[in-house]
């Protein structure tokens, strides 16, 4: 099974400004569980896109106003839902910001 690990955080915060996982990814990968992942720009650099009525509304910035944001993710693949549990508490993040488990849908016909 496939889960999106939304990783958030106070951008002002300095723990959320280390570059990098502490080694997380490196051992994620070998146990084979890791399929990709990344980080974002900060929020101030989003544009929200919502359709109204056939009307294209941009924002700038993030939706919600909120002092944690989405900073990354990480796509990863467990036995079931206690195993990416375990997987989102190693992640450095745990420790200073939080981290959203979201089991995935199945993907559509090619995408693996």
């Amino acid at each position: 099974m496939q889960y999106m690990l939304l990783i958030c955080g106070d951008e002002s915060a300095a723990a959320h400004a280390n570059d990098g996982c502490g080694g997380w990814s490196e051992e994620m990968l070998e146990r084979g569980v890791l399929r990709g992942g990344g980080g974002l720009r900060p929020a101030d650099e989003a544009t929200t896109v919502r359709v109204r009525d056939e009307e294209v509304l941009l924002t700038d910035g993030p939706f919600a106003e909120t002092r944690e944001q989405i900073g990354g993710f990480c796509l990863i693949e467990c036995a079931d839902l206690d195993e990416a549990l375990e997987v989102a508490a190693k992640h450095p993040a745990a420790g200073y910001g939080t981290i959203e488990v979201r089991p995935m849908l199945v993907p559509p016909p090619g995408v693996t």
